[in-house]
């Protein structure tokens, strides 16, 4: 039987022991071996804080988030795989979109925060700057760095790929090296998601090791500045977490354990209402998916009293009808338990609870293409305790499978004192409509749970359920829980990243901070800021405006336009007792004016205003004052654009207004969306004859079989196929990924050099020369070129078929030529 193995120090290693064989939880067939006898772990800890550490950290946090939407897409091209080997787990086909997709989903979240919100540098500038001297010339501020560490992720068995992508989604965006150990039940399909992550060779070297098996004494070798993150029984939590190692080194350690998490039906939500059927609903499916191994699932099923002749009744029913089996079968909407050592302590969890409480419901026996012997299968369970206030073992034991406790309750103060009996949940649930029973209860039953999920008939279309952790929000709880935060937007980042206080001049602090300071040294030069690429734009960047007499016109106008009609900017009768000496200047007039010096009226690469931010006014301006703006570049932020969008960033500027006594009257950040150069040619004709001078016949293209000649022949081609000269009648692209073609063009992604042009192999016309020599061929590619620019000055709304990209419109024939003569002109080098 084949071993799994272990990614280890940069190779992949097979362990030398005897392992621990993992059987097909549905048939009971052996499905590979799990060793990690013979591994060197001290070697793999120092592999991590040494190569994966300096590889990773070096990176900026933009960056790794690209890096992390480019593993979660090479995965999900390849997806088909893992769910093969995800029902021999003995998940169902929905419990394993959500362990693999919602994997690759968590990648995908984490991107998008990063690319949106952090900064493409290695380091994370947290809160705003703190003056701490009286004449502003000492600041003091905050930056987040990736901890000098490897992290240690001891994950479980329900999911074995959501659990490992979600704590690497934080690790690996955060800059810390990382080492997966899943449980070995399930981990061949763990092995086979983490294969791919290797062999896409998107992942720098070091970044992450995997270790499929037993963790033997792996936590002997942690040392300050490592972490643990740990989910599983909160038992062997507490052991890992009191291990010498651990405590002794000051080692992070993060815990998210089982939990007795509840589901509250309201005590209006009675039969007949859209609420208790969602309840009976939402209990049934977090009974059932993953078969119940979930450490978000419902446990504690709290009921108003008078109600649970019914909800017994109605889940009975709804459980009838979940048909378990072979995931691999249609019918199939359970599947079984990860396997037999997992089914044997559940059945030992479940005895417990019968010595205390009755078993109402034990469910249909009958299985889908399955049989009890082999697979790990088993019916759902449904206990009563009749009286939870004096029969603590449903608070107590965690039966991790299809099972589930109903209670009852008389009042919401009783609701909310049984869900915090659990000692320590991920997540309690209410379903009602009655918003004074949902505000009372949850605030009161906070203090036990990581998450309180709401449910009634406003949202539940889109609600995303009980038992699904989001990424943006965090995944822990306190308590038997584990006290865990994972997850939870970029919070989740801080578990790995060292917070330091960084004190000095603003100087000082533009420097390390990449953020210009207040009181910092400005660049002056005689191109305007605005009239800058994002590339070139520098932090310090500043201008200088001349100045602007404010008048009572300007006042009064504004008002007009505005409709603001304020009385301290439009009755000096009514200033008695106010801070005015006379009709003062509209605030968001002093702002705009400020724009109006500040502005540069040439078209450039600013493309928008994005925003505003900390706008504050210090003193009033009058009619008579005189103000000047100083702009200065703030802070750049790179940002991913999708679809048909220019490449661009985010520059943030400061905003000085200062009056005629040099005194500050406003200041104010604002955003602006400007344009990345681009690294096409423009479709400036002395640009492109110039290019062209140094191309001759003799000269040699760098890859493909075209002659120079060929080439601008080729070229003039395009140019007059977007003239319609002639109209192309045929778009080779199927219609279906059009779309997705025609946004490339917007990108700044070059054109392959290996692109078949569909075109070419049924018509050599294109390749047969129809000018004279290579001179001609440029003349008349030339005045072809000029011909497009006049016409489409002329016919603005023009449209004609591409071959390979659609129906364009001006602005896309222009991109499309810019890519494409770059492209070819790369090719003979003439650029």
């Amino acid at each position: 039987m084949e071993k799994l193995k272990n990614y280890i120090y940069g190779e992949w290693i097979e362990g030398n022991g005897n392992g621990i064989p993992l059987y097909n939880a549905v048939n009971g067939e052996q499905v590979a071996v799990s060793d990690t006898e013979g591994l060197d772990f001290e070697q793999a800890l120092d592999y991590g804080r040494t190569v994966g550490y300096k590889n990773l950290s070096s990176m900026t946090f933009y960056d790794r988030g690209e890096m992390l939407k480019k593993v979660a897409l090479y995965l999900l091209e390849r997806k088909k795989k893992y769910y093969e080997l995800s029902y021999k787990t003995g998940a169902t086909h929905v419990d394993s979109w959500v362990d693999i997709e919602g994997g690759f989903g968590t990648f995908f979240t984490y991107s998008g925060l990063a690319k949106r919100m952090l900064p493409n540098t290695p380091f994370w500038v947290d809160g705003d700057t703190q003056k701490i001297s009286a004449n502003g010339t000492f600041l003091g501020t905050h930056i987040l760095t990736p901890s000098e560490g490897v992290s240690i992720q001891i994950n479980a068995y329900n999911f074995p790929v959501w659990g490992m992508l979600e704590k690497l989604s934080t690790s690996l965006l955060a800059g810390v090296s990382s080492i997966v150990k899943p449980s070995p039940f399930g981990s061949y399909l763990t092995n086979a998601v983490f294969q791919d992550m290797i062999e896409s060779g998107l992942l720098p070297e070091g970044a992450v090791q995997l270790v499929c098996g037993e963790p033997g004494n792996i936590l002997d070798y942690v040392q300050d500045g490592d972490s643990v993150l740990f989910t599983g029984s909160s038992t062997t939590g507490r052991k890992l977490k009191s291990l010498p190692s651990i405590a002794g080194n000051a080692v992070r350690f993060n815990m998210e354990a089982d939990s007795l998490n509840c589901s509250i039906l309201g005590l209006d939500a009675k039969p007949g209402t859209p609420e208790f059927d969602l309840f009976i609903k939402e209990v049934r499916n977090e009974m059932t998916t993953k078969a119940g191994q979930k450490c978000t699932a419902i446990r504690r099923i709290i009921v108003p009293e008078n109600l649970i002749g019914d909800v017994q009744n109605a889940l009975s029913k709804a459980l009838d009808q979940t048909k378990i089996g072979n995931p691999l079968s249609r019918e199939t909407r359970m599947g079984s338990l990860v396997g037999k050592q997992q089914y044997e302590e559940v059945v030992r969890k479940i005895n417990l609870l019968k010595a205390e409480t009755e078993l109402i419901y034990d469910g249909k026996h009958e299985l889908v293409d399955a049989d009890y012997e082999n697979g790990a299968f088993m019916s759902p369970k449904l206990f009563l305790n009749d009286k939870p206030f004096e029969k603590n073992i449903s608070h107590d034991v965690e039966a991790f499978g299809p099972v589930s406790t109903l209670m009852p309750y008389k009042e919401a103060e009783e609701a909310a004192a049984l869900a915090k009996r659990g000692k320590g949940s991920l997540v309690g649930s209410i379903v009602s409509y009655d918003n004074n029973f949902v505000a009372e209860t949850s605030w009161k039953m906070a203090s036990q749970h990581g998450r309180i999920f709401v449910l009634n008939r406003d949202s539940a279309k889109e609600s995303t359920g009980h038992g699904s952790p989001l990424p943006t929000l965090m995944h822990g709880g306190p308590g038997r829980a584990g006290g865990g935060e994972e997850m939870g937007g970029l919070n989740g980042l801080h578990f790995f990243l060292q917070k330091t206080a960084i004190q000095g001049s603003p100087d000082i602090l533009t420097a390390i901070t990449k953020i210009y300071q207040q009181g910092a040294e400005k660049k002056y030069s005689d191109k305007h800021p605005f009239q800058k690429y994002f590339e070139e734009v520098e932090v310090g960047d500043a201008l200088e405006t001349a100045g602007r007499t404010v008048t009572d016109a300007d006042i009064v106008n504004f008002s007009n336009v505005s409709w603001d009609h304020f009385y301290a900017h439009t009755d000096a009768t009514s200033l008695t007792g106010t801070i005015f000496d006379k009709t003062v200047a509209h605030g968001y007039f002093i702002l705009s004016a400020a724009a109006g010096l500040f502005v540069s009226g040439k078209k450039g690469p600013v493309i928008a205003n994005y925003g505003l931010e900390n706008c504050s006014f210090f003193k009033p301006v009058y009619a008579g004052d005189t103000i000047t703006v100083y702009l200065t570049a703030k802070e750049k932020i790179n940002r991913g654009v999708k679809g048909r969008n220019i490449p661009s960033g985010v520059v943030k500027w400061l905003v000085e207004v200062v009056n005629q006594r040099d005194e500050i009257v406003c200041v104010a950040t604002i955003l602006t969306l400007v344009a990345k150069q681009s690294p096409f040619i423009d479709l400036n004709l002395k640009n492109i004859h110039k290019a062209l001078n140094s191309l001759m016949e003799s000269t040699q293209p760098g890859w493909g079989k075209m002659s120079p000649q060929q080439m601008i022949e080729h070229l003039e081609h395009a140019v007059l196929v977007s003239l319609g000269e002639p109209e192309a009648d045929k778009c080779f692209t199927p219609e279906e990924q059009l779309e997705k073609w025609q946004d490339s063009l917007y990108n700044h992604r070059k054109m392959p050099k290996d692109f078949p042009a569909p075109f070419l192999a049924e018509d050599e016309k294109l390749l047969e020369l129809r000018h004279k020599n290579l001179e001609a061929a440029k003349q008349s590619f030339m005045d072809n070129l000029k011909r497009f620019i006049i016409y489409y000055k002329e016919n603005p709304q023009a449209e004609h078929m591409n071959f390979v990209f659609g129906k364009l419109n001006k602005e896309m024939w222009e991109l499309m030529h810019r890519k494409h003569f770059t492209h070819h002109f790369e090719q003979f080098n003439l650029i």
